[in-house]
This record gives structure tokens, sequence and C-alpha cells, in this order.
């Protein structure tokens, strides 16, 4: 009878001229073993001369986790078979410059300069407004040395660090009072905490926004203590709404900038004048969330529905508070702005301190609202400057660098388009622009575009129809040469390389 019958496997005997040029496990594993004992040890490394000049100018323990690194990724490819003999050979051969290029990474600031060809003006990803150089410039010394900041020179002694600031917005915007704090969310909590904890805070339910990282008024208020006084419905709140809610419970109203979306069609809600003289009627301040930071208005298509903040405290609001990196075109930071009885609470709220800036932003926000006040911020803020260009000028730079590039031999188009403002500001408006529209036979638009991302300065594009698509607006003066550079360098992959956070390929 059969090992078969009784459901085992039968066994195949292989004579010797069968089982020739096979490899069996065991041989791979003994071959792998020998490959690994060719890696030397961290302490083979750091003997070597070139090894020890790193030490010497970074630090031995900085070295020896490079190397670890280095060696543990070579462990790794081996055992995964991604290299062999010769290939280790290879890598074992240059493994002084890959520390050495391992240690430039990880040194190099994760913060970086990008170029922003996507045509958002105030794009919330990367840094909304720039600074303009001037300003930087006029914060140089004030970073780089000791300062007045709390320190009143004419009375030699502890001053307000507010002072470098309230002066000359008071002047600018004719209000009683201002202060400023880290960003426009802490302004907003900053008020609702001191005039609202344990009380009510009416808010129209068609402006209990959410924002970017999940940023919601109702959450916001529960943290600050104040309690949520819901008014009216989504898409319509009248003034009877605010008037029937007000009891003796009620702190403020609170009015609150439409950030990123729009409501349309059936709506409806009360002028800010309006709720202004309820508010006075009954004693109750009002609070206008300006968000964007939009102080004085401008003749631009764009900007016809943007309520600006000079007209929020001529409409009557009490408090109104906003962003300082947004359309105002400074540093990131929260404004409050009103009168002077409200603002002295928040000043001596406890949270206040957590919330302040430095002197650097005092120091930009200065410069900044000097312009203001000279009348020359719409040709000095980056901002302005993106935003009021023509149409036509943009074609310009824009044809300028298709001719560039097509003399690389990439096929170029100029189409029209628009740009967004951005940053939560004139939501559903746009900017009439040209665009330029770069295709390759040699590669897709979406290669294009992440060798654009990924190049020693990363410029931000997008695509559309594979074709990738430049918006110049939001592309400073001189910044062209880097597109052109990065789509001419034959190196461009090298460079991906080394832009890519993970393990070192080469």
């Amino acid at each position: 009878m059969g090992v078969a019958q009784f459901g085992f496997p039968q066994v195949e005997i292989l004579n010797p001229e069968q089982v020739a040029g096979v490899t069996f496990y065991n041989e791979q594993v003994s071959a792998t073993s020998e490959i690994l004992r060719r890696i030397p040890s961290v302490d083979q490394l750091l003997h070597r001369p070139s090894i020890e000049d790193l030490s010497a100018k970074y630090t031995r323990k900085l070295v020896v986790r490079e190397i670890q690194g280095y060696l543990t990724q070579l462990r790794q490819q081996v055992s995964e078979d991604r290299i062999d003999a010769g290939g280790l050979e290879a890598r074992l051969a240059s493994v002084e410059q890959a520390v050495a290029e391992r240690l430039a990474r990880c040194l190099s600031p994760s913060l970086r300069k990008v170029i922003n060809a996507t045509g958002v003006i105030l794009h919330t990803n990367v840094g909304r407004s720039p600074i303009a150089p001037a300003a930087l410039e006029a914060a140089r010394d004030l970073a780089c040395s000791y300062s007045n900041l709390e320190y009143d020179l004419e009375a030699g002694e502890r001053g307000h660090r507010d002072r470098h600031f309230d002066e000359r917005i008071r002047r600018l915007l004719d209000c009683e009072s201002a202060t400023v704090v880290n960003n426009n969310a802490a302004a907003v909590f900053l008020i609702l905490n001191t005039l609202a904890a344990g009380r009510k805070a009416l808010v129209s339910r068609g402006e209990l926004i959410e924002i970017g990282g999940s940023f919601r008024i109702p959450a916001i208020m529960t943290q600050s203590g104040a309690v949520l006084g819901e008014v009216g419905t989504t898409n319509k709140t009248r003034l009877a709404d605010y008037q029937a809610a007000i009891d003796d419970q009620t702190a403020l109203i609170l009015r609150v900038h439409p950030s990123n979306y729009k409501i349309v069609g059936f709506t409806e809600r009360p002028a800010l004048k309006d709720l202004a003289d309820l508010a006075r009627r009954t004693g109750i301040p009002l609070v206008k969330d300006a968000g964007s930071g939009y102080l004085f208005p401008i003749p631009h298509a764009a900007m016809r529905n943007e309520p600006s903040v000079a007209e929020a405290l001529r409409a009557g609001a009490d408090l109104v508070c906003f962003s300082g990196d947004k359309l105002l075109g400074g540093p990131q930071a929260g404004i409050i702005v009103g009168r002077q009885e409200l603002i002295a609470r928040i000043r001596r709220n406890p949270l206040m301190r957590i919330c302040r800036v430095d002197k650097i932003t005092y120091g930009l926000l200065d410069w900044t609202l000097t312009e203001y006040e000279k009348g020359s911020y719409l040709e000095t803020l980056p901002v302005y400057r993106m935003l009021l260009a023509g149409k036509e000028e943009v074609g310009a730079r824009a044809a300028h660098l298709a001719e560039r590039l097509s003399g690389l031999g990439y096929r170029t188009e100029l189409g029209d388009g628009v740009s967004l403002i951005g940053g939560g500001s004139a939501p559903g408006e746009t900017v009439p622009t040209t665009l330029l529209l770069v295709s390759s036979a040699a590669d897709s638009a979406s290669r294009l575009e992440r060798r654009l991302r990924l190049y020693r300065s990363p410029i931000l594009a997008r695509t559309e129809n594979d074709r990738l698509v430049l918006d110049l607006r939001t592309v400073i003066a001189g910044e062209e040469d880097e597109i052109y550079a990065a789509l001419s360098d034959p190196e461009w992959e090298g460079e991906r390389e080394k832009n890519l956070s993970g393990a070192d390929q080469g």
C-alpha cells in the first residue's frame, strides 16, 4: 500500500542532474550574511580621517547617529535584496560623502522659502501675506539688540509694550484704543473670555463658522467660558431675532466674518449700523470679527463686498478684531481696536500675557502701519501689489517666461484664468489673470509639478488637463529665474533625492 492512500504527499527524489544550478534557501541566507559582514562597524568608520573631521565640525553624538542610520539602511537594503555585493561596495566607497550629506540634511532648516505660483494671494499653507523686505530691515535692529519694548525712556521706568502700537493705529483708524495678540483666534477668545465668561454671547446661526485647522466659533466660545446664544437661521437672521434673544444674561453681540464661504440667494442679515444701534440702546457691546484685516476700502472689483475695519468702526462697533497677516499686509497678529474701557479690561485679563506678541511683531506692525499713514501702502505692501497687478502686467511676465521655456523644448501657451484672494478674505471673489500653461513630451504634468515642488527652491503650482499651470501674479519679481532653473536643471532627480526627508538612495 502506498503512502498516498493515507493522504500524505508523495515525495519525489531528484537526481543530481535535476538540482544543478538551483539555489537553496540556506545558500541565499549564507550569501546575504556574507554581504552583511562586509559592512563596517560604527567605531571603524569613526576612525576614518574624513569622519573625524565631521566629528570636529559637528558633535560626535550627531555623527554617530547619522552613521548608525546610514548603516541600518544599508543592512535593510541588503536583507531585502535591493543591493548586491557590488552595489554595497559602491555605497561603502562613498560612505563619508553619504554621512556628510545626511548631516547637512538633518541640520538644514525645516521651514523654507517657497515660490507661490498658485495664484492664491493669501495662501494660508504658505504663510499668507509676504512681508515687505523694507519692513524686515526695519525690524532687524530690534531683533539683534536690546530695545525699549517695555521701558519708558522719558519717564525712566517700566512701560507697556502696546504703546509702540497703540498711538499709531489710533491715529490711523480714529479709534479710542487698541491692543495686539498673537493671532485673530486669540483676539476672539480673549474678548469672549473677558467680556462674556459665564454669560451669553449672541451669534447668528449663519455665522457659526469653521475655518482651517478645525477652528470653530462654538468651540472657541465654550473654551472661553462664554455661553453661545444662537440667533436666527442659517440663511436669514433679522434685527428682531437679536432683540428677542437679549435678556439679563446677555453679555455681548458677536458679528463674525464669513471666512471661506458665502451664503447667496434667499438671505438676510441686519446692517452692522442697525445692530450697533440695538447694542447701544440695550447697553450691550457689539463685537465685530473683521477677520481679513482689510483696513480701508479700495476701488477693486474683488473687494466690493469685503467689509473694512474703518467702516465697522464708523458703523458703531464697540470692538473690532482682525488678522495682521492677511489684507493688512503685515505679520501674524490679532489686532483689537475700539472702546478704551473694553480694551483696558482685555489688557488686564491674565491670559493676555499668554497671547502677547514679541518685539519683532511690534516692529513689523509699526513699519506696516506707517506705510498706511504715509498713504503708500498700495505700492509698498506685496499683498496689494499682487492684488492690483493688471491682467496685462501678469501676462507680459508670463509671455517672457514662456519664451524662455520654449527654448528648452517645452510646449507653452497663455490662457485666461482667475487668481484668488485666499486666507478667508473676499470669499467667492476672483481676480482675472493670465496663466502660463506648460507641457512636455518627456514628462507628464504631474511629474513637472513634482519636479518644481521638490526643487532646491520649492515652487508650488497646479495641474489641469495634463498641463502645468503657473499664475505669476503671486510670483515675486525675479523668482521667474528659479522656475526657469528648476525646469532646465538636468540634475533634478538628484535634487529630488536631496529634498526628500526619507532614506538616502545614492
